[in-house]
């Protein structure tokens, strides 16, 4: 990867800290580690937020767009989300139990209906595919001749998820009903269901449940195009009119793209910042995860605990990584305290090495403070 001197002092932008979240010593603290990640780990650009319930407290960015390239990374910019789209649609569905239009721990005989479903299915919900623990396993249904050919595929999107899910459930469970195996499938099972359930797109569905009323303007889904970062491998960027992401049939699983301020607005809203879009009674349903054995994931979200994560104390943490090897994005978030932390980056390997140094330095000092 070429460096530049743009690279290392250009789109060195950033939002002041407001709101809960107002000393001027932890915006130094948060400008001084978002520097010292970037010098470290040298992605092509990095970008990360503090989020309190309003939505984005305080943001900075580093970087270029493209490597090798002059044009600096901005604030405005979207970036590729990669799994952390899972908890998106999972928000999605919650907000259809709200509408009557969807229940919870429903069964996928009653989502998906029309499909032949193996016997074995019998008890499994969209609860367990939302959790990983329906037993279903991407090996041997995500295979490499899946992948080139949805690449491809002309048919409607619905189409193509409706046939996946009539795949995935023809056999028996790969794993043990009840045990965690994180997979991609199982979302694109729950946006089958989603499209089931309201008869359009899950894209239309997360337009209609989501972007609008957050006011989430900049969202979109696969690489994002125009001006804007490039996704790299190998410090080389792949220009996202190719194949810079995977199909567009696996979207429910991960191919949501946004600004960081957009992001963070989301993640507010899962913090309680939206009980208008948002019930407490969903929120809290899509952040506790399954009884049993760990590890502790919820409806899109890995579940933890953290010093300075409770009012006083200790208290739950919620956070999620996303990747589809060309960008990385990662966020830790604690509703409770409402404060999170967001770091995104337009690279793979380096960017993931950033994004999750950064965003434990940002905690540390939240603990600190």
């Amino acid at each position: 990867m070429i460096v530049t001197r743009r690279a290392l002092l250009g789109g060195a932008a950033a939002l002041p800290l407001a709101g809960p979240f107002p000393a001027r010593a932890r915006e130094a603290a948060a400008e001084a580690a978002l520097d010292a990640v970037f010098a470290e780990t040298a992605p092509p650009a990095l970008a990360a937020g503090v989020v309190t319930r309003e939505g984005l407290g305080w943001a900075g960015v580093r970087g270029v767009r493209r490597a090798g390239h002059e044009a600096a990374a901005t604030l405005g910019d979207r970036w590729h989300l990669g799994s952390n789209t899972k908890a998106m649609t999972a928000a999605v569905f919650g907000r259809l139990v709200e509408q009557g239009r969807a229940r919870w721990a429903m069964p996928l005989a009653e989502a998906l209906p029309g499909l032949t479903i193996d016997p074995a299915w019998a008890g499994t919900t969209l609860d367990d595919l939302m959790r990983h623990r329906a037993g279903l396993l991407d090996p041997g249904l995500l295979d490499q001749a899946w992948l080139l050919g949805a690449h491809i595929d002309p048919r409607p999107l619905p189409e193509q998820r409706a046939e996946f899910a009539a795949r995935a459930l023809a056999a028996p469970p790969a794993v043990r009903a009840g045990q965690f195996a994180y997979g991609n499938g199982n979302y694109i099972l729950v946006g089958a269901a989603i499209e089931a359930l309201t008869g359009q797109a899950w894209e239309a569905a997360m337009a209609a449940e989501l972007f609008a009323p957050l006011g989430l303007a900049s969202a979109g889904f696969g690489a994002p195009r125009g001006e804007a970062p490039w996704g790299h491998r190998g410090g080389v960027g792949l220009d996202p009119a190719g194949f810079a992401d995977n199909p567009r049939a696996l979207g429910p699983a991960g191919t949501a793209h946004m600004s960081l301020a957009d992001y963070a607005r989301f993640v507010a809203a899962m913090m309680g910042g939206a009980p208008d879009w948002l019930g407490e009674a969903t929120r809290a349903r899509l952040l506790t995860p399954a009884a049993g054995e760990p590890p502790a994931y919820a409806a899109g979200w890995g579940v933890g605990s953290a010093p300075w994560a409770g009012l006083g104390g200790p208290g739950p943490t919620i956070t999620h990584n996303g990747s589809n090897t060309l960008w990385f994005a990662t966020v830790l978030a604690a509703p409770e305290r409402g404060l999170g932390f967001i770091a995104l980056s337009n690279d793979g390997a380096a960017g993931q090495r950033a994004c999750l140094t950064l965003v434990r330095r940002l905690a540390e000092g939240a603990d600190a403070g």
